[in-house]
């Protein structure tokens, strides 16, 4: 099979879907490997070494798509990626399709098959695909909180760990999944006060036993959710519901008791945001003032490291698109239900259910 790795275009965004340990896997199985130029280069991984792992350079975007039946990204098509896609391409990468009507429409309208990262699901529930993003956000949005308590940034000149005799930064984290749980493990070891919110008293009780009572935790209601904001220096956002957009547990209502000049990092913009005034925000221009309390709001937090999230991502997509390569599709998505749970978009209809509810949509 012919497939694509173009470079991507978001704001700062140097991730590569495929490191060229990755590639020669896919080579050495007799695909076609078509590279943009330059797209692994903010990753560290140069043309030469992607041509030693077999595959062929491409100088142009416009080549990089046309020659490809499977292009694999990290992040979802920009509007100025629509004209690329087409009825007999294959495209898998991050979608998160609930969060943008604009995209929906597009991958629609063009006709491409598109899979998603973020909803291929197993059995049990857990998202192979998203957790390894997902624990770089996680660790990420604490250090960022951190960040941004400066005075420098707009923050409340707040050390995290505080020193012996001043109190430690107090860091509430809505949602107890691998986001919230990674943020709540770098909080701890920064010495942050930790309190942390969710809907799952048995995934509550689990955490409060491992990280062995270092951490408050506390039942999410919006009641509590607005007890905890009261004293919350830095507030973490790591809610996700598979496929669907985040609700909106923070209002903005609830910003008026939280201290001036804290700071809220919400890692569910991807999906919409959990904080009501949360909006997609970029790595060139980061954060936005709504009343007196600071919002960082990247869409693609991982990308700021890019080596260690292309290779986390790779290590955990690469059996997926080796799959997707070997054969046709739909044989492919029969003999693997895992892998069929990531299918979004076919053939102008969505085929996902969660995301057709939430744009009112039949299920293709």
């Amino acid at each position: 099979m012919n497939i694509g790795i173009p470079k991507e275009i978001k704001d700062n965004e140097y991730r590569v879907a495929l490191p060229p340990s990755g590639v020669r896997e896919l080579t050495r199985r007799g695909h076609q490997v078509t590279v943009e130029k330059d797209a692994g280069l903010g990753s560290g991984f140069t043309d030469n070494e992607y041509v030693m792992a077999g595959a062929r350079i491409a100088h142009t975007t416009e080549e990089t798509w046309g020659r490809s039946d499977l292009v694999i990204k990290v992040k979802d098509p920009l509007p100025s990626e629509f004209a690329y896609l087409r009825e007999d391409l294959t495209l898998f990468t991050f979608l998160h399709l609930s969060a943008s009507e604009e995209l929906t429409r597009g991958l629609l309208d063009s006709g491409v098959t598109a899979l998603a990262y973020e909803t291929v699901q197993m059995p049990d529930g857990h998202l192979p695909l998203l957790q390894p993003m997902s624990e770089v956000a996680g660790r990420m949005a604490t250090q960022i909180a951190a960040q941004y308590l400066q005075k420098s940034e707009g923050g409340r000149g707040i050390l995290l760990g505080g020193v012996p005799g001043v109190r430690p930064a107090h860091v509430v984290i809505i949602g107890a999944g691998t986001v919230g749980t990674h943020a709540a493990e770098i909080a701890i070891g920064m010495g942050a006060q930790v309190t942390l919110l969710d809907i799952s008293l048995e995934r509550l009780r689990y955490l409060s036993d491992v990280m062995h009572g270092r951490i408050v935790t506390v039942y999410s209601t919006e009641v509590n959710i607005a007890e905890a904001l009261r004293t919350a220096d830095a507030v973490i956002g790591a809610v996700l519901v598979t496929g669907a957009r985040a609700p909106r547990l923070v209002t903005r209502d609830m910003l008026k008791v939280m201290p001036r000049n804290s700071v809220i990092v919400d890692v569910a913009v991807d999906q919409g945001g959990c904080v009501e005034t949360t909006r997609p925000t970029t790595h060139s221009n980061p954060t936005y003032y709504v009343d007196d309390v600071l919002h960082y709001g990247v869409a693609n937090m991982p990308g700021a490291v890019p080596r260690t999230a292309s290779l986390a991502l790779a290590n955990a997509t690469l059996r997926y698109i080796t799959k997707l390569a070997s054969g046709n599709l739909d044989e492919v998505l029969a003999e693997d239900p895992i892998l069929a749970t990531g299918l979004n978009v076919r053939a102008g209809k969505i085929t996902h259910p969660v995301v057709a509810r939430t744009f009112g949509m039949p299920v293709g």
